[in-house]
């Protein structure tokens, strides 16, 4: 049997792609496609997949024409491929024409004529909706955010607003935003969909007034700062047909999605406790995130982060949370949370005039998981077994701010028509709303001096 294999993303599959599986099907007795991960996608810098790896291979696997399909997850899979499955033939378009001859060594390489007038990029710029985004904050997080709206395509950054006028006037001018606001009707009627960047008290009310103008949301963490209406929020977006997500960086990027979808699968084993640790010294007690009256404090500051890893791995079901801080002019400077599952426990430690490690580490009966400092910026993580030959390390690209990952996805979700991303569901936002919202009700602290 004479084994051919083919890779691609298949991004909005058409007659171009089929066209090459039936040159590469005809190159032998059996085909066997590999379709690129979402993770890997983005690692390569390729932000503008409009198709999830799902919806892909379903693709490929209706046009009947592959024996075996397989998700291409990392550099060099492709001699590790051809060497595991026997291949015969490595097949690929001829515009790649010279790129894979070092697989000449392990097999045939055959470059196969693409089919003129179609491609995926052509079908992605016809269809594409440019979404004119509007920013709701003109401070720190909202400066990181535009620069990374350039390498998501179909985004303008289109206006600003800020009650502020002076200050809204700067902030456009800074990043070259064409329209300004200090009043929000005005503003609101100027773009299809909104990034808030405002203080942590105004999420609720600035969400709620875009979702009932219609418009989909961005909403920076912590999204409110209360279980119930988050809740509210999100049955209000899926009412109206809208796409409302929180903006929380880690859950999109590549790194941190793999490592979940690792530790679920049950490499490390069952497991029992996850240590999650974030802080940054602040002492400029002018700050917003030192402002008691402003909602400051390390839960509303750092926690969603930390809660993010303890409920996407542990679930939501949780048991009991019991909290432990350290008080300055009422302010939680550092806040220990202990979060308790019927089968594990999770720590999260966060400090703003307390430094710890800032790593994660997730511990199970097998082995554990562990991502160094800074692990909210996930590019590198280990897996560790009792048997030091068996563990692994994984790297990643992390782009830039971070930020480009949760707006490829936001914009992706409206493309789509996708209410919500299963990469941080809107049940999972409320319960790592829920939590702040217990510690902000004075439940179960214990302060330390």
């Amino acid at each position: 049997m004479k084994k051919v294999i083919t890779y691609g993303t298949y991004d909005l599959l058409h007659q171009g792609h089929i066209n090459l599986l039936k040159r590469a099907k005809d190159l032998g007795d059996y085909l066997m496609v590999g379709v690129t991960s979402d993770s890997f996608d983005r690692e390569r810098g390729k932000l503008n997949v409009r198709n999830n790896v799902l919806d892909r291979i379903e693709s490929v696997r209706k046009t009947g024409l592959a024996d075996k399909i397989i998700i291409e997850e990392y550099v060099g899979q492709k001699i590790d491929n051809i060497q595991r499955y026997g291949i015969d033939v490595f097949a690929i378009g001829s515009d790649w024409e010279g790129k894979f001859d070092y697989l000449k060594e392990f097999c045939e390489v055959t470059y196969l004529p693409r089919t003129e007038g179609v491609s995926s990029t052509m079908l992605r710029n016809e269809s594409q909706v440019n979404y004119k985004v509007g920013i709701i904050g003109t401070g720190r997080i909202a400066s990181r955010f535009v620069p990374e709206t350039i390498f998501v395509q179909g985004v303008q950054v289109y206006a600003a607003f800020n009650p502020d006028l002076e200050e809204a006037n700067q902030f456009a001018d800074i990043h070259g935003i064409p329209r300004s606001y200090n009043t929000f009707e005005t503003f609101i009627k100027e773009v299809d969909a909104v990034y808030i960047a405002s203080p942590h008290l105004t999420h609720y009310n600035y969400t709620k007034k875009c979702l009932q103008n219609g418009k989909h949301v961005l909403c920076e963490i912590p999204f409110v700062l209360s279980g119930g209406r988050a809740r509210e929020l999100y049955d209000l977006a899926y009412k109206n047909g809208l796409v409302l997500m929180e903006a929380s960086k880690t859950a999109f990027c590549p790194a941190f999605n793999h490592l979940v979808t690792l530790i679920k699968s049950g490499v490390i084993g069952d497991v029992v406790d996850i240590d999650s640790s974030l802080s940054k010294l602040t002492f400029d007690e002018s700050l917003r995130e030192l402002d008691i009256v402003q909602a400051g404090g390390s839960i509303t500051e750092l926690a969603s982060l930390p809660l993010l890893s303890v409920v996407k791995i542990l679930g939501k079901e949780y048991k009991d949370v019991q909290f432990y801080s350290r008080l300055k002019k009422g302010v939680d400077i550092y806040t220990k949370g202990v979060i308790v599952y019927d089968n594990a426990v999770a720590t999260i430690k966060l400090g703003l005039g307390v430094k710890t490690e800032g790593n994660l580490v997730v511990s199970g009966t097998k082995g554990y998981a562990y991502v160094p400092a800074p692990w909210w910026k996930t590019d590198y993580f280990e897996l560790r077994f009792e048997d030091q030959n068996k563990n692994k390390k994984y790297f990643y690209s992390y782009e830039g701010e971070g930020l480009r990952y949760e707006l490829q996805e936001f914009i992706s979700c409206i493309s789509n028509h996708r209410p919500s991303s299963f990469k941080l569901g809107r049940r999972e936002s409320a319960v790592i709303a829920d939590i702040i919202e217990s510690y902000r009700k004075g439940n179960r602290i214990t302060l330390i001096q």
